[in-house]
């Protein structure tokens, strides 16, 4: 990524991270080889913006999608496999926090600052736009956080309540496609967008699009807020806030109308000079997805998700994205008529995985194990003396490997180094994988719940087709990239690129018609178009996890068996995140202040005695401000 070449310009405060202003921590002498806040232009800044609320976000969308069914980890594989049983700790929640605060905000204010006065709309509205992105991250993880208060450059800044970070990312919005649609171009003297621009290029019309498609999307969580409209005040702040179904489809007609106008990162597999400096100390240039799961071991996908690729709603016709989100293993002996075996679909040597089931006693007795491979015992094994585990070879897990990072010879991971142990990995968990910001598929699955809620059932379907086309669209054209950069990934069926014959046969006979079409088609195929999205877990949550809706899901088995579960989701309901451990340790004032303004925070116990609301056992119930009726 040869635009990220500017230093990050804050850093990790020793006590409160990001509670500080930049300005304050860089109060230095101008130094060209040492750039201030004061020094650098604010077209570089951009780039390094971007990353760093990009890599927040996909931290935040690998963690709760882990929560949201379609993956778990090998049994014992700490953190994660925990959410993918639900059993939430407070191990997976500063990442997300850090990297959009310390890496990216700390930058906003300051490059929409210096772009206004250098009157420069697109970085100014770039800015707006970016600010609105992050801060909602942060509104739907923890529900409440220090906005307001942070530009006055306080330690400790005050809370704003959900509302109130709702109302401001609206106004972020707002503010900036104002100064992009009113602007298409500028004097030609200024910053070029395009100088900065990593995610658009500078396409000033694909951030009108990108703003337009974020506000329907959070206008759509506000459904249990109740039908009405949203009315904003002189100052452009929406005092009242309705499931305003007009609204959000006006949004979405002037956000994407195809795949060429999403926002798509296309990230490299290289191993460039450029590297983060909040502590990873790795290249910028690959995918979030890939440094979290891509490149760790025992992540394998769920049987809810194999369920709803190999026979969706029952219709007995498979989805051609199948074969490239669930992983595949290579194997010594070979299925040459490509027939099912103990229900595992094989493609010459290569055999898919089979789906967990985390509905079922499997973590409980132990397993799924990872698999290990030796040619001396016959290939895949398990190194278990329980004979109920020797049979979780058929789990495959989604590691994958990299040419320019880590010098291997193609992006097929191999257990034991040898190509017979070869491991195909999953999409969107490579390297090189593209980080979907904002699509058109997703527009379309908004548009088709908006409209099926209306009634609109012929409207809703044609949408929701739409979608699904757009997403196996959108696969391909990266299937084929790679097969291009590497001919011989072809012969892996996890690479080869999907034929239209078998596209159209699903279309017509996969995904069900108008007349049957139901929310749960709607939600539970835009739950598959967006692996590893936020978007999983808040529709899950703005539909109360109901299993009607979001085909194969269920409580897993193992939270049953572990003690915490039941302390922590008493009710089975996870809706928020806890607060990370710098606001608890510094801003503990403020965060204790704020629950008197949560819906469901307990502040005190049976006897009337002050309890530290953020801090009980079943805080994690408690819904941010847009999944509960709070006005």
């Amino acid at each position: 990524m040869k635009l990220l070449k500017s230093m990050i310009l804050c850093g990790m405060g020793a006590a409160a991270l990001s509670l500080t202003s930049c300005n304050d921590w860089l109060d230095i002498n101008t130094d060209p080889n040492n750039p201030s806040a004061q020094s650098t232009p604010y077209e570089l800044r951009l780039a390094h913006i971007q990353f760093y609320t990009n890599s927040g976000h996909q931290f935040a969308d690998w963690r709760t999608g882990m929560q949201s069914g379609g993956w778990t980890r090998n049994y014992g594989g700490g953190t994660y496999w925990y959410s993918s049983y639900w059993c939430p700790t407070t191990s997976p929640v500063t990442t997300p926090y850090q990297w959009w605060f310390v890496g990216a905000y700390c930058n906003v204010p300051d490059m929409y600052d210096k772009a206004k006065a250098d009157n420069n709309p697109h970085y100014a509205g770039v800015a707006k736009i970016i600010e609105a992105y992050g801060t909602m991250l942060m509104a739907d993880l923890y529900g409440e956080m220090p906005f307001d208060d942070i530009k006055t450059g306080s330690a400790t800044p005050e809370y704003n309540t959900g509302k109130e970070l709702f109302q401001r990312c609206l106004q972020s919005l707002d503010e900036g496609i104002d100064l992009l649609e009113k602007n298409p171009s500028i004097d030609p003297s200024k910053p070029s967008l395009a100088t900065g621009d990593w995610w658009n290029k500078g396409d000033v019309k694909k951030w009108v699009k990108l703003g337009y498609f974020l506000k329907a999307r959070w206008l759509n969580h506000l459904n249990k807020k109740g039908a009405g409209k949203c009315v904003k005040d002189e100052n452009g702040v929406y005092t009242t806030l309705k499931y305003d179904t007009s609204l959000i489809l006006e949004c979405l007609d002037k956000a994407m109308k195809g795949n060429e106008d999403n926002t798509v990162i296309n990230h490299t597999d290289d191993n460039g000079p450029t590297i983060d400096n909040l502590g990873w100390a790795e290249p910028v240039d690959y995918s979030p997805l890939y440094s979290v799961c891509g490149m760790n071991s025992g992540y394998m996908v769920t049987k809810m998700l194999t369920d709803n690729l190999e026979n969706f709603n029952g219709y007995g016709v498979e989805d051609p994205r199948a074969d490239h989100i669930i992983p595949w293993a290579y194997c010594a002996s070979s299925n040459k008529d490509n027939s099912a075996v103990d229900g595992l679909k094989w493609n010459g040597h290569w055999r898919r995985s089979k789906g967990v089931d985390m509905q079922s006693g499997l973590n409980a007795a132990g397993g799924p194990m990872r698999a290990n491979y030796d040619a001396a015992k016959g290939g895949w094994f398990i190194d278990s003396s329980n004979p109920d585990r020797l049979g979780d070879t058929v789990y495959v897990e989604a590691t994958s490997e990299s040419k320019g990072y880590a010098a291997k010879q193609d992006l097929l991971y191999r257990r034991n180094g040898t190509d017979a142990s070869k491991e195909s990995g999953s999409f969107y968990s490579r390297v090189s994988a593209p980080t979907y910001v904002g699509t058109y598929s997703e527009a379309c699955f908004i548009r088709a719940e908006v409209l099926f809620n209306m009634g609109d059932k012929p409207g809703a379907f044609k949408a929701y087709k739409d979608g699904i086309e757009a997403s196996i669209k959108l696969m391909n054209d990266k299937l084929n990239v790679w097969c291009q950069e590497d001919a011989s990934l072809k012969d892996c069926p996890s690479f080869t690129p999907m034929v239209q014959a078998d596209i159209d046969k699903f279309l017509a006979n996969g995904i069900g018609t108008s007349g049957d079409i139901t929310l749960g088609h709607i939600l539970t195929q835009k739950h598959i178009a967006l692996q590893f999205s936020l978007e999983q877990w808040s529709d899950m949550r703005r539909y109360d996890f109901n299993p009607t809706l979001f085909f194969g899901w269920g409580i897993p088995d193992y939270y049953n068996h572990d003690v915490d579960c039941a302390k922590r989701l008493p009710t089975k309901q996870w809706r928020r995140w806890a607060q990370c451990s710098h606001e608890q340790n510094y801003n503990a004032k403020n965060l204790q202040a704020i629950g008197a303004k949560v819906p469901g925070a307990r502040m005190v116990d049976g006897s009337g005695n002050e309890v530290v609301w953020y801090k009980q056992d079943d805080m994690y119930e408690i819904p941010v401000w847009w999944d509960s009726t709070q006005e």
